[in-house]
């Protein structure tokens, strides 16, 4: 047992140092990132399209039927929930089945009888900031709409709307943007180094060297896995700090619970790495394979837009994503603390994928050896 930890720790070495003493390397390991963090944070705009809302409406009468009905109506939003509970309306907020929430008073239709004030409350959620931004924007559109229908005289009542914004409260764009690229950052650098990593030997010439080595296939794999994800989660965990001191976006969750996730999510982005790698036979091609997965992977993660918001079929590919699981674990943890259970429900994918493509990697390794 020793001596197979001891060639597995060898090589493990050599991988380091490989990738430390080559001067491409270290600057992929260290410009890039930096760059693009700085780069990014203040060149990219979005946009979104359809809105899913959650409506707890306590009045339930004639008059709040009516305001709804305006939702349901608009072009701009898609589904209607309604919700008998503010515990619900947060868990469908939480989970992203809404981006938005609408809770109507019990007093909405007295107070519009009356001619009084009436208050509802609007809910974004301020981790996706450009789409909370937009949705307030149009809700408070359609209330101000309804409200200058029911305007017959000066004594008419009069609707106030009241936003609250969770987990982003002022919809700082760049909260959004700079915590997801954490996610980006990582997944790029893990990609390339653990992709790279067997195509390099075999560009080399190196490669026969370690199949006449004691070391077993498993041994070599598991050797060429390593390096790149501690690489990678070292980097991440760099630019988590790098955004909370410097950015000053304060980190809402807990320490250990994000660095597992992390882990964890970045395991199942090195496993793709090191499956594109075992067959790829120069470090051209292992690129090539990389960028060939890593642009739908981001198209599909709810980085550009709400995976909601795709058509069906592509919502189910984004199943085996990944890329989707990381974000929205590490925008949830590190925004409101996301709590245990909705995190081991986004780890179970993450720890199938990086089972399945570990796996698929060993496969495709042996049968280019054999």
């Amino acid at each position: 047992m020793s001596a197979k930890l001891t060639r597995i720790l060898s090589l493990i070495k050599k991988e380091f140092l490989s990738i430390f003493k080559d001067p491409k390397s270290r600057a992929l390991i260290v410009i890039p990132p930096i760059l693009q963090l700085v780069v990014f944070v203040n060149a990219i705009t979005m946009e979104v399209k359809n809105i899913d809302i959650s409506v707890l409406d306590y009045s339930k009468s004639y008059e709040s039927r009516e305001l709804i009905s305006r939702f349901s109506n608009s072009s701009w939003f898609r589904k209607i929930y309604k919700v008998d509970t503010q515990k619900q309306l947060k868990n469908d907020i939480d989970l992203k089945k809404s981006q938005l929430g609408i809770i109507i008073q019990n007093d909405f239709s007295k107070n519009i009888k009356k001619g009084a004030t009436s208050d509802v409350l609007i809910i974004a959620d301020g981790r996706q900031t450009n789409s909370a931004a937009l949705a307030s924007g149009y809700a408070n559109t359609i209330i101000s709409n309804y409200n200058y229908e029911l305007q017959t005289n000066k004594n008419s009542p009069k609707i106030n709307v009241i936003t609250r914004n969770w987990y982003n409260p002022n919809i700082e764009y760049k909260w959004f943007l700079t915590v997801s690229l954490i996610v980006m950052l990582s997944m790029v650098l893990c990609l390339l180094l653990s992709a790279l990593s067997i195509a390099r030997e075999r560009e080399l010439g190196t490669f026969n060297q370690l199949l006449v080595s004691p070391l077993s296939n498993d041994e070599i794999l598991f050797s060429k896995t390593v390096p790149p994800l501690i690489t990678a989660f070292i980097s991440s965990i760099i630019i988590t700090l790098i955004i909370i001191f410097c950015f000053k976006i304060p980190f809402g969750g807990e320490v250990l619970t994000y660095l597992i996730a992390t882990l964890i999510s970045l395991c199942s982005i090195v496993s793709i790495g090191i499956f594109i790698s075992s067959f790829s036979y120069t470090q051209q091609q292992a690129v090539l394979g990389v960028f060939s997965f890593q642009t739908p992977a981001v198209l599909l993660s709810g980085f550009v837009s709400p995976i909601e918001d795709m058509p069906i079929f592509f919502q189910y590919i984004s199943a085996f994503n990944p890329i989707r699981y990381y974000m929205l674990l590490i925008k949830g943890i590190y925004f409101k603390g996301m709590d245990i259970q909705t995190v081991i429900q986004n780890l179970i994918p993450l720890i199938g994928i990086s089972i399945l493509m570990f796996i698929f990697a060993r496969l495709s390794f042996k049968l280019r050896v054999e």
